[in-house]
């Protein structure tokens, strides 16, 4: 999920899942208080991470990290395209060829803005 927010503007496939899940861990974990501690701000920190560089707010987030029900014998969501589009973890549904046009109009706003006094 990081990844997928991380970009100042993203495209998701139509036919594209996204899971939203808790940090979990595989294999042997020592059940102490540290180890509970540890994943806990490490979720926490991905939380922070996705609502920072997203429009989902972090009520909602974690109302889909932490749902039951939808994944067997599991927690968390599965988004399809237009849905995480519609919870505002994605920017847009969209092709290949779309996130191209876009990029090359990003580059031109860049470009423009770079030639204008106080610009990037």
């Amino acid at each position: 999920m990081p990844i997928a927010v991380a970009a100042r503007y993203s495209f998701i496939a139509q036919t594209a899942s996204m899971t939203i899940h808790p940090i979990r861990l595989n294999g042997l974990v020592i059940g102490v208080p540290q180890t509970y501690e540890y994943l806990d701000k490490m979720q926490d920190r991905v939380v922070r991470f996705v609502i920072q560089h997203s429009k989902v707010s972090e009520a909602s987030f974690r109302d889909m990290m932490f749902r039951t029900g939808e994944l067997a014998r599991d927690i968390g969501t599965v988004l399809i395209g237009k849905e995480a589009v519609e919870c505002g973890l994605i920017d847009e549904v969209g092709s290949v060829g779309q996130a191209v046009s876009k990029l090359k109009a990003m580059i031109e706003e860049q470009k423009q803005s770079a030639g204008t006094p106080g610009g990037i």
